[in-house]
């Protein structure tokens, strides 16, 4: 008896394989058609400080437009077809500004225009103080933005600058905040740095060759800034916040201001230091700027506030230490420098709006503040080291030690000290008494004399005391390129959005904070740190053994040569015990600076080989991983396979036997 034959399929395998690619090729090119017209505006922003999505703050900005703002995007499109790293950022700018017209209910409108050679348009751009930037071709990129409100305001982003595409929202941001709020809250400022002439001083401003220090620039940005001399007998009711940055010894008459400033609700932001660098900077004759601070404290103040900062104290960490040059007769190339900090976010109150959104803070030769007993407000750290810090005493760190020597006798002292804090409360005055009286001076001035004193603030204070002013130096935190005579500055730190952050908060806005820290976030393999921490800290142990051998090895071939009468000749007159003696020491002297480069040349190969691991680790593991795992998989469907060829041969044999045997 003959087995039922089976259906065989209606069509074949092959029909079907080209019919399944057909329906999905159409249906590839429907999904892009309908994702191009219904998603154009749709946006997955992945990443984990959600980078290319707007902020709340700049939200805010937006919804508290009470005028319409116009955006005009100058952009050289058909110039830069030929430059394709040019033409993404381009897109991005509009991206941007794409999505801020959208949050904005039609008060924030976009207008592209393209400049085109000899045009009216590029004539008005060049007029509006928009940069053309020339090509080899002849021709000129206009990459900027006009912005204008409904009256005569006008801010204007001369060349949206690709090495600023991290800050490309908050300078939009600012830009629509300055167009909304024209008028600027005033600023005063106390300051014995040069911050407006940079370390040229007066001498290089009156050749108009001055470079101020890019956070003053910063502050420019948002505020009227006004110096007030460093003597002076009263603040102005304009001014709502009061900077005192590194300023020199205060009379009593000038501190008496400040604080009857703070006693009328004024807000204070004081940046002080044990041991100023930036104030040692060199000058155009190759010293500092004449009037120097070395060191700034306001004790009398401080201690009103409920916070103090000890002179000689000088903060050192060894986890947040930065890397720097290790010495020419190093072999290593860099060196922890403990004296000088990058502080990261875990070192930052992330409570509070003017350090949560900071990434870093670059400092050097730091103070460090301590609350005051019996004080009357409260002491909330902002900023604060690493655990692994210790105290250094002002006179060693002026002997300039070796990054080396401090690393060798560095002993944590296994707690975080504050470097930045914000004091709240209420205050009672630093002069109870009243005004003090000069030596020339009888009785206060007579516009004094009617202002009346205030013995307890009337309302709790706003303070934010630095222990630092070395972070308003440019070489600490910031890279600063020409581009057509004007300055960009590329931060690597956060150092001017802590600035501007505290001094917007202290006047009440902090709608642009929020903005100032949204670059990629540093983010340092720290695990390798350890191990390199580690490891350079027992090399430099071992260092030490072998130079002070081999200093002792030099004094005791010192002596035995100092034994001989000038120009005489060490074999004739030494006896043959020192003779052996000498070569003896010669020959270890050898043996240890031999050690002492194999040492020095051992650190720099076990951190190159730690990087030669990991780069295998990240380019290489993985896809032996995956490799192995398809491997895996392969070798498991043919031992299937196998095992279903097996069944079926045995289900054959066995149905044959079975028709077999019924026959």
């Amino acid at each position: 008896m003959s087995t039922p034959e089976k259906n065989r399929p209606a069509i074949s395998r092959a029909v079907f394989a080209i019919s399944v690619l057909v329906l999905s090729a159409i249906l590839f090119v429907a999904l892009n058609t309908f994702s191009n017209v219904s998603l154009q505006n749709a946006r997955l922003d992945l990443t984990e400080r959600s980078l290319f999505t707007l902020s709340d703050g700049t939200r805010n900005i937006v919804a508290n437009l009470r005028e319409p703002v116009t955006l005009r995007f100058y952009y050289s499109e058909d110039v830069v077809t030929e430059i394709p790293s040019l033409r993404a950022h381009a897109q991005r700018v509009r991206d941007m500004l794409g999505e801020i017209a959208s949050v904005s209910d039609g008060m924030v409108r976009i207008e592209e225009i393209n400049p085109e050679a000899f045009s009216v348009e590029e004539d008005k751009a060049s007029d509006a103080g928009l940069t053309g930037v020339p090509l080899r071709t002849g021709d000129k990129v206009f990459l900027g933005i006009i912005g204008t409100n409904s009256v005569d305001g006008r801010e204007v982003i001369s060349f949206v600058a690709p090495e600023r595409a991290t800050y490309l929202e908050y300078d939009l941001a600012r830009l629509i905040f300055s167009l909304a709020n024209p008028e600027k809250p005033k600023l005063g400022v106390v300051s014995n740095l040069p911050l407006d002439t940079g370390a040229g001083g007066l001498l290089l401003a009156m050749e108009g060759r001055s470079e101020p220090f890019m956070i003053y620039q910063e502050l420019q940005a948002s505020f009227i800034v006004e110096f007030l001399e460093q003597d002076f007998d009263r603040v102005p009711n304009e001014i709502k916040v009061l900077a005192l940055v590194h300023p020199k010894e205060l009379s009593p008459q000038t501190l008496y201001a400040i604080d009857q400033f703070v006693m009328r609700g004024g807000r204070v932001i004081a940046f002080l230091d044990p041991h100023s660098e930036v104030s040692l900077t060199a000058g155009p004759a190759g010293k500092p700027v004449q009037g120097y601070t070395e060191a700034s404290n306001l004790p009398v103040l401080m201690e009103s506030w409920g916070v103090e900062m000890v002179p000689t104290d000088v903060l050192a960490d060894r986890l947040r230490a930065q890397r720097v040059a290790a010495g020419a007769r190093q072999r290593r190339q860099l060196t922890d420098y403990v004296l000088w900090q990058r502080l990261v976010p875990e070192d930052f109150d992330q409570d509070d709006p003017i350090t949560a959104p900071l990434d870093a803070l670059h400092i050097g030769s730091a103070g460090i503040l301590r609350p005051t007993e019996g004080a009357s407000t409260t002491f909330t750290p902002i900023v604060q080291s690493s655990p692994e810090s210790m105290i250094l005493d002002l006179e060693r760190v002026k002997a300039a030690p070796s990054p080396d020597d401090l690393l060798r006798s560095f002993e944590s002292a296994d707690q975080r000290f504050t470097v930045a804090a914000r004091l709240s409360g209420p205050v009672t005055s630093a002069f109870p008494e009243g005004r003090p009286l000069a030596d020339d001076e009888e009785e206060a001035p007579i516009e004094l004399q009617s202002s009346a004193h205030l013995t307890e603030s009337i309302e709790d204070a706003n303070i934010v005391v630095f222990a630092d002013s070395d972070l308003f130096d440019d070489r600490f935190w910031v890279q600063v390129q020409a581009f057509l005579g004007d300055r960009i500055a590329v931060p690597t730190a956060d150092n001017a959005a802590f600035v501007v952050n505290a001094v917007e908060n202290l006047m009440g806005s902090n709608d642009l904070i929020s903005l100032r820290g949204r670059e990629p976030a540093d983010r340092p393999f720290t695990v390798v740190e350890d191990i390199r921490r580690d490891a350079e800290a027992k090399f430099l142990a071992e260092e030490q053994r072998l130079q002070q051998r081999i200093e002792e090895t030099e004094a005791r071939l010192a002596e035995l040569r100092a034994e001989l009468p000038d120009g005489s000749s060490a074999s004739a007159l030494l006896t043959d015990a020192q003779e052996s003696e000498m070569q003896s020491l010669q020959r270890e002297l050898a043996e240890g600076r031999r050690a002492l480069r194999d040492v020095q040349g051992d650190l720099r190969r076990d951190v190159d080989a730690l990087g030669a691991r990991l780069a295998f680790i990240n380019m290489a593991l993985v896809p032996i991983l995956v490799g192995l795992v398809w491997a895996g998989l392969g070798w498991t469907r043919r031992k299937r396979r196998r095992a279903r060829a097996e069944a079926a041969g045995r289900a054959i044999v066995t149905s044959n036997s079975s028709t077999g045997g019924a026959e």
